[in-house]
């Protein structure tokens, strides 16, 4: 929820800082120990298992499901397809069958707990899945017959689940959109009805999260583009709100998977406790520092959607609303439900199965929720799995932050670079003992610098170092 992705466009041509730019993302995953290569035991079984799959007997292929991904993705986990249903709604949403094609104990199983996810850096994505299966045979490409979990979910008018069921069938994606067809299509009003109704359910939904006190902190997408001179411009690209209806469909299987754990008293779900009293207090005075108003009695995930990401005083505060959201982690149980079940972002309980080819746990959160669906005990292999996955997890996500924060801090030292000496323009985001972190007023950097000062006040900060080789970057407050 909180994670910065970045999308790094180099020249034709690239110069001497793309190069140093290339060669410090390398660096950072070898620091990581990011695995690389898959063995060559792990492709083979992809391989074979792409041929030889155990396939679902039910066919769903005449349902007209479409996928909405970034455009140069090809490991596309989900396709939906929404229509409506009597005063309401029905939402199909076909999930990557994973588990058809990875033999539990087998070799691509087994190297996938040691990854736990895809890794996106700048350059690359190390993937969790060999190609084979995750941008060829296991994803819901377009045209493509594929098995799937297909979920079935009842909406009543206001966009509020009534009814969820989870099975496995073949199905067809007819057609793949990108966020930005479909921004463009359904403000012209010329989308199909799916979209119309992404729209329509994506809006009802949000207002169901907001009147439940969720949150959501959508970060904005860094984009690093450099020109034919060698110069680099970093910027930060608002997210689209057909970003954040495709979102609700997620959440809404989410919260379709964990009542369907809890009921059968058994799975894992993604937890979060409520953010700590102080670090609210904390970010309440960063916003009346920075000259934001936030009315007295509106809850925390209602005063996040007024900010405005294009406006640097307020995407300084999102950056610090990252404090918010701290303590995520998943709560595996057998037979007894957890005492605390809550996501408090989400404010309901919640589990991740939308993403399995990218997402180590949501293969086991599939079979769990289709097992229960069906009435039909949860396999051997799953609930042996479940107490070991929170450790992988946990390791992967410290190992997949260090890389974004190291990767973000090389992106930045190379728009810095040029700027050597000069004196610009920042807001304090936060302060401590050992100095201050600003954010750029003209440049989408965020970094620590040396001094002192008020959070929330404007300073002028000096660019004493900016080394793209350690991603290393010094500023002084002046």
């Amino acid at each position: 929820m909180a994670q910065r992705h970045i999308v790094f466009r180099p020249a034709t041509q690239p110069g001497d800082v793309a190069q140093q730019l290339t060669a410090r993302f390398e660096a950072v995953r070898r620091e990581f120990e990011v695995p690389d290569r898959f063995p060559p035991a792990v492709v083979a079984e992809a391989s074979s298992a792409a041929e030889a799959a155990t396939l679902p007997e039910r066919d769903e292929t005449d349902i007209p499901f479409i996928t909405i991904d970034p455009p140069t993705s090809m490991d596309l986990d989900q396709a939906m397809s929404i229509e409506r249903h009597g005063e309401g709604y029905r939402v199909r949403y076909a999930i990557a069958d994973v588990p058809a094609f990875v033999r539990a104990g087998g070799a691509i199983d087994t190297e996938a707990r040691r990854r736990g996810q895809t890794v996106y850096c700048p350059d690359e994505r190390i993937q969790l899945h060999p190609s084979e299966l995750s941008e060829g045979a296991a994803s819901l490409l377009p045209d493509q017959v594929r098995p799937a979990f297909v979920w079935d979910i009842a909406l009543a008018a206001d966009g509020e689940g009534t009814a969820v069921e989870v099975h496995r069938a073949m199905v067809r994606s007819v057609r793949r959109y990108d966020y930005e067809q479909v921004q463009k299509e359904v403000d012209a009003g010329t989308a199909e009805e799916c979209l119309m109704l992404l729209k329509e359910v994506g809006e009802k939904r949000v207002m169901l999260e907001r009147r439940r006190g969720g949150a959501t902190l959508p970060m904005p997408e860094q984009e690093v583009e450099e020109d034919e001179n060698g110069d680099f411009r970093i910027s930060f690209r608002p997210l689209l709100s057909a970003e954040d209806w495709n979102a609700q469909i997620s959440l809404l299987t989410g919260m379709g998977a964990a009542d369907l754990m809890l009921r059968g008293k058994v799975g894992i779900l993604r937890t979060m406790p409520p953010p700590d009293p102080r670090d609210l207090a904390r970010f309440r005075r960063q916003a009346a520092a920075a000259g934001v108003a936030w009315p007295e009695g509106l809850a925390y995930g209602e005063f996040l959607r007024t900010l405005d990401r294009a406006e640097p005083r307020h995407l300084a505060l999102i950056h610090e609303a990252t404090s918010l959201f701290r303590g995520a982690g998943y709560t595996p149980f057998d037979g007894t439900v957890p005492e605390q079940p809550l996501h408090a972002a989400v404010a309901n309980p919640y589990a991740h199965v939308t993403a399995p080819l990218r997402r180590l746990v949501d293969r086991f959160g599939l079979v769990v929720c289709e097992a229960l669906s069906a009435g039909r005990p949860v396999p051997e292999w799953v609930r042996e799995a479940l107490p070991t996955l929170p450790e992988i997890m946990s390791t992967s996500d410290r190992r997949t932050n260090g890389v974004e924060r190291a990767c973000t801090d090389a992106v930045e030292a190379a728009e810095l670079h040029p700027r050597l000496g000069d004196e610009l323009e920042a807001v304090v985001v936060d302060e401590n003992e050992k100095g201050v972190v600003v954010q750029l007023i003209e440049l989408a950097v965020v970094a620590k610098a040396s001094g002192r000062a008020a959070a929330g006040a404007r300073v002028t900060v000096r660019v004493d170092v900016a080394e793209v080789s350690t991603g290393t970057i010094a500023l002084t407050v002046v």
